[in-house]
């Protein structure tokens, strides 16, 4: 009995030592949160051409010629200008069926909060420019501004001198400033909207 208690005794400090390692390497695991605004804060997300803010992309549509994606895609963006988040004048104004570009001007609400006391938006104003050819389509969205506060104040911003990396993000890129984060979040979100959609349209058989 007394040889079990001694050995007993000698494997105690080496469970105690195991049990310490244990909880330490519990203790030691990161914990890391999911930034919700990850997307938003990547470098360039907002890119710039020349100066001016272009969000472009390329969309192939396998097996469809030219004129095919041209009809479809007037067809989305016309539908478009009356949606219910239209303002007024958004029209497709360039239709050129021989070289199948398109162009079209869009005036819409951005919403950023809707409560039953008030609504948070802004005037959101663009332009998509479209360039179809055999299997896929190029697009663009430019020409980006916003009219803000249109009931009091208007104020007018230029989406290069507002929701660029230098005016909407931290220098560290960690976070995005209150107000001009709001419009680059919508912006960019909207975007991907429309560039989704006419993917998704162009994709259809």
């Amino acid at each position: 009995m007394k040889k079990v208690l001694i050995a007993l005794m000698m494997l105690m400090p080496m469970l105690a030592t195991a049990q310490d390692n244990t909880w330490e390497r519990i203790e030691q695991e990161p914990v890391e949160k999911e930034n919700p605004d990850a997307k938003y804060l990547v470098k360039n997300a907002v890119p710039e051409v020349d100066g001016v803010v272009c969000f472009t992309t390329t969309i192939q549509a396998p097996g469809k010629n030219a004129n095919q994606i041209y009809q479809t895609l007037l067809k989305q963006m016309e539908k478009m200008t009356k949606e219910p988040n239209q303002i007024a004048n958004s029209i497709v104004a360039v239709k050129n069926e021989e070289k199948h570009e398109l162009g079209a001007a869009y005036h819409e609400w951005l919403v950023f909060k809707n409560t039953a006391l008030s609504i948070d938006q802004t005037q959101f104003n663009f332009q998509i420019l479209v360039n179809c050819s055999d299997g896929q389509a190029n697009v663009k969205i430019t020409r980006i501004s916003y009219d803000y506060d249109t009931d009091r104040k208007p104020i007018h911003y230029k989406a290069e001198e507002w929701i660029t990396d230098q005016y909407a993000v931290n220098k560290k890129h960690t976070k995005l400033y209150p107000i001009s984060g709001k419009f680059r979040r919508k912006t960019i979100d909207r975007k991907d909207f429309i560039f989704k959609k006419f993917e998704t349209l162009l994709n259809e058989k």
